[in-house]
């Protein structure tokens, strides 16, 4: 799997946007406004960075060493993957749906029945 690939999945959820707030380096995935992915530019292989259950993290981090805490996240919710191969293409598919359910999980009442009528 490679970045473009990465980049189109994340994009493919209910009401997700793809925004630069921390400079060219690195894109952000949001929904309504919070953040649900991570993806550096040019990073060969690529990573991405996403919001995990800690307990889950944990688990994650100890079954493959490509899932590391969160790069410049909170170390608790966040994991960020190495695509190197090691972690199946359909688990890092998993983390990502996640990622963004536990976002939009979060979200107020409001924004989250509004997302449901815009998708």
């Amino acid at each position: 799997m490679n970045r473009a690939m990465l980049r189109d999945y994340c994009l493919s959820k209910n009401g997700a946007v793809a925004e630069f707030p921390f400079g060219p380096d690195a894109e952000v995935f949001k929904v309504m406004g919070k953040m649900f992915a991570l993806i550096p530019v040019g990073a060969n292989p690529p990573t991405i960075s996403l919001k995990c259950d800690p307990v889950l993290a944990e688990i994650l981090r100890q079954t493959y060493p490509a899932v590391k805490p969160g790069y410049h996240l909170n170390k608790k919710h966040w994991n960020t993957i190495t695509v190197d191969g090691s972690v199946p293409d359909d688990e890092v598919l998993e983390m990502i749906d996640q990622s963004y359910e536990l976002v939009v999980k979060g979200l107020k009442k409001a924004d989250r029945e509004k997302l449901l009528k815009s998708g």
